[in-house]
């Protein structure tokens, strides 16, 4: 089982850093930002150690392919404004071109949210921006991820088949893929708890497995189709450890890293805890342990 967690990326130890939480974690691979994901802010590559972190990750088991970098959410490719939309593609081409340089392989990117102008024309927008950006970026390695979304307000890629219509307006296919996010869809209103397979079986359908490159790992707080995207701890929401379980174990997923982005554990207003290592180690046994959250907070 592929399963790791999104780890931090800051002080003096930068990409070194995250990769030793994640190993902290008993994980196997990792998602991290390139800098803050509330700003366009970024250090220089060669100044976040990244050579050093991955020869870090490749002795403790976590491939290349297994870190994978979150685009940070302040960007929106589906917006009419030229200026706006023309910062974004060359900010997220410098985000491509950062995967490429540490040696990893898949940046997670959000699409967009149309603001009122329609998902055909916000999903046109992204595939716009997409094909831009990949131009720019033609000499890099780097894959393009499109998250599929839960559907707060005007976001695109909230559906299998807007996800489908920016791929198919994308002119290098091998260069876009697709995260799943069990929160996001299970709000989006995929029932994955009752229908688990025919889920499955819509997504083989409308978009192609081939195309899903991550998942996020994410119980969440509100029932199917409430559109909210609110993350819940494993096994403490709507969706449930059993489907989680299934999603984690499901031998058509073996090789996709599977990443969770669930809530820190709050001691108090002040302090509180990531659940990382005791929710991999609770999915790796297929135990579900009630009393995990008060466990966390006594540590």
């Amino acid at each position: 089982m592929k399963i790791g967690s999104h780890v931090s990326n800051n002080g003096t130890k930068m990409l070194i850093g995250s990769v030793e939480e994640a190993i902290s974690y008993n994980a196997n691979c990792l998602m991290v930002y390139l800098g803050a994901p509330q700003n366009t802010f970024r250090k220089p590559i060669e100044k976040q150690n990244a050579k050093e972190a991955i020869a870090l990750a490749h002795k403790n088991g976590i491939s290349s392919d297994d870190i994978i970098v979150h685009a940070p959410y302040i960007v929106n490719l589906a917006q009419m404004d030229d200026e706006k939309f023309n910062f974004a593609i060359h900010f997220i081409a410098q985000e491509v071109e950062g995967v490429d340089q540490i040696g990893a392989r898949y940046l997670v990117l959000h699409p967009g949210a149309h603001m009122g102008n329609g998902p055909k024309v916000g999903v046109e927008r992204i595939a716009e921006g997409i094909n831009k950006i990949l131009e720019l970026t033609k000499n890099c390695q780097t894959v393009i991820v499109i998250e599929l979304m839960a559907g707060k307000g005007t976001e695109c890629g909230k559906t299998f088949e807007e996800v489908k219509g920016i791929i198919e307006e994308v002119n290098d296919k091998s260069r876009i893929g697709v995260c799943l996010d069990t929160c996001h869809i299970h709000d989006g209103g995929y029932d994955i708890v009752n229908h688990y397979e025919d889920v499955i079986e819509k997504f083989e359908q409308v978009i192609g497995l081939k195309y899903l490159k991550v998942i996020h790992i994410n119980d969440s707080k509100n029932v199917c189709g409430a559109h909210k995207d609110r993350h819940e701890n494993i096994g403490f929401g709507n969706i449930g450890f059993e489907t989680i379980c299934k999603v984690c174990n499901d031998s058509r997923f073996m090789n996709i890293p599977k990443i969770l982005e669930t809530p820190y554990v709050n001691v108090d207003k002040n302090v509180s805890f990531p659940p990382y290592k005791y929710e991999i180690a609770m999915i790796k046994s297929g135990i579900f342990d009630p009393d995990l959250i008060d466990k966390i907070k006594m540590i």
